[in-house]
């Protein structure tokens, strides 16, 4: 009962803020996101009898208090379906950084439940693993199934659930996403917390359902332009309803803002690129193919480490010599 998984993070482009539900991590509305590869998250997970409890490593480290708690959640809800009490031995490793706002906890969760799912042996569709990600994280959920992917943002399994949009090839193909690290500890939990406590949330509520419908149309028309732009609007949006939050929660460096400020002098001048971030310093600057050496090479000259990843697939169970332990 051991089975390896791999997942991609993801960039949010429409994102969820607040949850209606800490437990089942139901967000209050749905949300729409990108996979990016080749960065991954890596996950081992064993159902042992020799166990006398679950035993967590992320990075070499044992992984204990809310962590934990969240890992249970998902192995829980593997272990009830599966019909099942035997404890886990869970492993993982990330190959890019942590903590920057860089999805690893999206990557992270989906790995988990897509490899406890086959340890288990469980024969679930994606969108039925990304009910048991999303116990974990509501992001990881998307990240299950890959590619554009949409979460629901019902209060059942039934309706909180992900699924691939159907994107143009285009998209798919051609989209080139230039990381312009900028180190930071965030704690996406907390911007959970204080958006909701703003005085924007309820107007954000209300206007992130044109940006939903928004997105669709743009990804399933394969509209570049309209997809990133409406991305970037909606990065701006989400930080200024965690701005006003009763701590006035900043999660944005100088270096974050002189990024932004490149991509739109890049603009300016013709080159196709659009920044966004999620709860974290880092951006995301979204172009093409084309334009991709262009643009990394104007980022890298704000002073930012860089790295261009590209749209990834779905989490998917690996070899058992790609095990971890």
């Amino acid at each position: 009962m051991k089975a390896t998984a791999k997942a991609h993070p993801i960039q949010g482009l429409v994102k969820y803020h607040g949850m209606r539900d800490h437990d089942a991590r139901y967000p209050y509305h749905d949300s729409i996101s990108v996979c990016t590869a080749p960065a991954s998250t890596t996950t081992t997970v064993a159902f042992d009898d020799d166990l006398d409890a679950d035993e967590y490593v992320i990075g070499g480290d044992t992984v204990t208090g809310n962590g934990a708690d969240r890992i249970e959640s998902v192995l829980d809800e593997v272990r009830e379906r599966a019909g099942i009490d035997t404890r886990a031995r869970l492993v993982s490793e990330n190959d890019f950084p942590t903590n920057i706002g860089l999805g690893s906890s999206a990557s992270g969760f989906a790995a988990a439940a897509v490899a406890a799912c086959e340890a288990a042996g469980l024969d679930l569709s994606h969108p039925e693993m990304s009910t048991i990600a999303r116990r974990g994280s509501a992001s990881a959920a998307r990240a299950v199934t890959g590619g554009y992917s949409d979460l629901g943002g019902g209060m059942s399994d039934a309706e909180c659930r992900s699924h691939r949009l159907d994107a143009a090839d285009s998209l798919e193909e051609d989209i080139r996403i230039v990381i312009a690290e900028v180190p930071a500890y965030k704690e996406t939990q907390a911007a959970h917390d204080e958006a909701e406590d703003s005085h924007m949330f309820d107007a954000r509520r209300v206007h992130v359902e044109d940006q939903l419908a928004e997105m669709r149309d743009a990804v399933r028309s394969g509209d570049t332009e309209r997809v990133f732009e409406t991305a970037e609007h909606d990065s701006l949006s989400l930080a200024a309803t965690t701005m006003t939050g009763p701590a006035g929660w900043v999660y944005w460096k100088p270096d974050t803002l002189e990024v932004f400020e490149t991509v739109r002098d890049l603009r300016a001048e013709g080159t196709p690129a659009w920044f966004s971030t999620d709860t974290g310093a880092t951006v995301y600057v979204n172009t093409t193919a084309e334009h991709a050496d262009a643009v990394e090479d104007a980022i890298a000259a704000t002073g930012v480490d860089t790295r261009v990843w590209e749209v990834g697939g779905p989490a998917r169970v690996l070899d058992e010599s790609d095990a971890l332990f």
